[in-house]
């Protein structure tokens, strides 16, 4: 059958094409994509071209489909698989496959007929192989494309640990019952963390996100109120950090001074990854979570507090499978809606751009629609471009995209 697809040739060169996908074989599926979510990874793909260590040296001539935060519905199902999946089973797609055969390939990257920007795919044996197929109960496309940035976070609290005084024993997580700090929060990724933070079952007793913004915060504090958090049994702290004289003492002092169990730095910043360890309190843990593009980048611990008052520093860099796992399951038990990240919306034929421009759109993450034609737009933008009844849909939902807003895009739109 045909697809259209978003394909590499080369750095910087990415053509949307139609073309003819061979029949499947019977370890493979034939899949249709519904929506992707652009990674920044995708950015540094395509600037890379044959250079990234996951894209093939010979995409010149066999070009590769790019992006990989996919989620969509299985069409046709491969005769190895008949028992395992079945016709109309939604999807999400683990990128870090690590198969035997070649570790660095991943979809999105490497494969030929695999990839998140294109309307039908073959899902290949390495993924069914490497059990990153994952199914998806939700009931809305674009949740399911989120599971892959949301699990970088979800892996993120796993990572954390404490330790117990006088013993060798690790204990992993964050601290249950105690006070989190997150720096430069109200951003995307940090909107994601507090979500996460107050409706997962090991939670914090109280957080504190900082920002030096105050609309931002205001935002923040919109979408996610200090209500919402208290309902769950969070007690949840918004805090302007700029013009405050000692902002160490300041942010300490919502712990009656002892320092805050667990830290995450959500910004690569020197002065606020040294504000981080400066404020964890006995056997705390920073997790410095913004991955800086400075290769050289650094920031003064303090190792006195390392040895003596047993601070830990961690750092993380994607989810596995059994956290995307993780998501998709909250998601559809309604426990997690991970909406607050989606700032913009396009189709298929914006995705070119929407990738290869990405670090200088603002916003958090630019959702495309693969059946649709549209230019990316950012949601606060839809009435102002003429999206009159995607905007209302959107204000009814303090200005944030959902599941009416997705339907109606899937039923009226222009289809490419």
């Amino acid at each position: 059958m045909k697809t259209k697809a978003l394909r590499m040739y080369g750095v910087n060169d990415l053509r949307l094409e139609e073309f003819d996908l061979p029949e499947i074989k019977n370890d493979e599926l034939l899949a249709k994509v519904v929506t992707d979510s652009i990674c920044m990874s995708s950015y540094k793909a395509a600037s890379l071209g044959p250079n990234h260590k996951r894209v093939p040296n010979d995409i010149a001539t066999n070009p590769i489909i790019i992006g990989h935060e996919m989620c969509g519905e299985l069409v046709q199902i491969g005769e190895k698989y008949k028992d395992v999946y079945k016709v109309g089973d939604r999807f999400s797609m683990q990128t870090n496959l690590n198969h035997p055969s070649n570790p660095y390939a991943a979809p999105g990257y490497s494969f030929k007929y695999t990839g998140g920007t294109a309307q039908y795919i073959i899902i290949p044996r390495e993924v069914l192989e490497m059990d990153c197929l994952l199914l998806y109960k939700g009931d809305s496309f674009f949740q399911g494309s989120l599971a892959e940035p949301m699990s970088c976070i979800i892996g993120a609290f796993h990572a954390m640990y404490h330790t117990t005084m006088g013993s060798y024993e690790h204990t992993m997580e964050i601290k249950k019952g105690g006070d989190l700090a997150i720096l430069a929060g109200v951003g995307p990724m940090g909107l994601g963390a507090i979500e996460y933070a107050v409706t997962r079952d090991i939670k914090p007793g109280k957080i504190v996100v900082t920002d030096i913004n105050q609309d931002r915060l205001n935002r923040a504090e919109e979408i996610l109120s200090v209500d919402w958090a208290k309902e769950h049994g969070v007690e949840l702290i918004y805090v302007n950090t700029s013009g405050v004289e000692d902002t160490v003492e300041y942010l300490k002092s919502f712990t009656d001074g002892k320092g805050f169990d667990d830290v995450f730095v959500f910004a690569p910043v020197k002065p606020v990854v040294e504000q981080g360890d400066r404020i964890l309190g006995q056997d705390g843990c920073l997790n410095f979570f913004a991955g800086p593009t400075d290769k050289n980048f650094s920031a003064n611990f303090n190792f006195y507090d390392v040895h003596y008052a047993s601070h830990h520093l961690v750092g993380t860099s994607g989810g596995n499978t059994e956290d995307m796992k993780e998501c998709l399951a909250m998601v559809a038990e309604n426990k997690l809606n991970p909406t607050t990240m989606v700032t913009h919306i396009g189709g298929l034929d914006s995705a070119a751009e929407t990738t290869l421009n990405l670090p200088h759109i603002p916003g958090g993450k630019k959702l495309i629609y693969t059946g649709i034609s549209m230019p990316l737009t950012a949601i606060s933008d839809f009435e102002e471009k003429g999206y009159t009844e995607l905007a209302k849909i959107c204000q009814k939902n303090k200005g944030l995209w959902n599941k009416e807003a997705e339907d109606y895009l899937l039923k009226h739109a222009t289809k490419i």
